[in-house]
């Protein structure tokens, strides 16, 4: 949704510097009061929010995720159907022909990678959970090709465990929003776990994604088009003008993260 621009321009936040800028004024009540009334405004702004892979099973989540590494949810989606039509469990995906398994996943870019993930991530979930998903962060950062984003990704969304999944977007609004200024995503994670109750955690992650892919983009921000940007001390680093914000904001965003090692 784009702002109106009969509405005019947001106001410039006053008494905060540009990203990157010291936060030292504020103190860390006004901190965390400012940092859950810009999850109360983005709650209004993406009521749908939601993780945007589909799946059915943790197991499924679990692959997509690892897919979704430099790739489009929307493509990913495309892919898994057949996939796990093929392969439709742990048993199945560990005994997978690796080429036939490549193919399968060529669109996702990186494919052979990827492969190597799932296969070794299947073969261990066989031979130490009995075939399935173990629904604990210490088990899952075990498995290949799994780290805390995808860990948390699994627990938020396939097992109803709250958990802060900090991939790019997250990183990069968090940072600009001033809820952090580090770059490592675990001291990300601690510093917005500090801020936001933890039953908030999962749907958090997925607004503030929304929010990143749709309106708060790395290059461009439509700063003129987004709902906090009296919040923001970031404001002015993109677009002002309400009517050409609003020309920037989509309904999807960029590929994330990195490629599973």
């Amino acid at each position: 949704m784009a702002a109106d621009p009969s509405q005019g321009s947001p106001p410039r936040p006053r008494g905060r510097r540009p990203a990157g800028g010291s936060h030292a004024a504020e103190t860390p009540l006004a901190l965390t009061r400012r940092a859950r009334r810009i999850h109360r405004i983005l709650a209004g702004r993406y009521p749908d929010a939601h993780c945007e892979l589909d799946f059915g099973t943790p197991l499924q989540l679990l692959v997509a995720t690892v897919l979704s590494a430099q790739c489009t949810d929307k493509r990913v989606n495309q892919v898994t159907p057949a996939l796990f039509a093929r392969y439709p469990d742990a048993a199945a995906l560990a005994a997978a022909d690796r080429a036939e398994l490549e193919e399968l996943i060529r669109p996702t870019g990186f494919f052979r990678a990827k492969a190597d993930a799932i296969l070794k991530l299947s073969a261990r979930l066989v031979d130490h959970y009995d075939g399935e998903v173990p629904p604990r962060q210490a088990d899952l950062v075990m498995l290949p090709g799994v780290g805390r984003k995808t860990a948390n990704v699994v627990l938020g969304d396939a097992f109803g465990i709250p958990g802060l999944t900090v991939d790019t977007h997250v990183g990069r609004l968090s940072r600009r929003l001033g809820f952090t200024t580090h770059e490592d995503p675990v001291k990300v994670e601690q510093d917005l776990a500090a801020l936001f109750p933890r039953r908030d955690h999962t749907i958090l992650s997925h607004r503030l994604i929304f929010h990143g892919r749709r309106t708060c983009h790395a290059r461009r921000p439509a700063c003129g088009a987004c709902p906090v940007a009296s919040l923001c001390p970031s404001y002015g680093i993109g677009e002002t003008d309400p009517v050409k914000a609003a020309a920037l904001v989509t309904d999807a965003g960029p590929a994330d993260g990195p490629v599973p090692a």
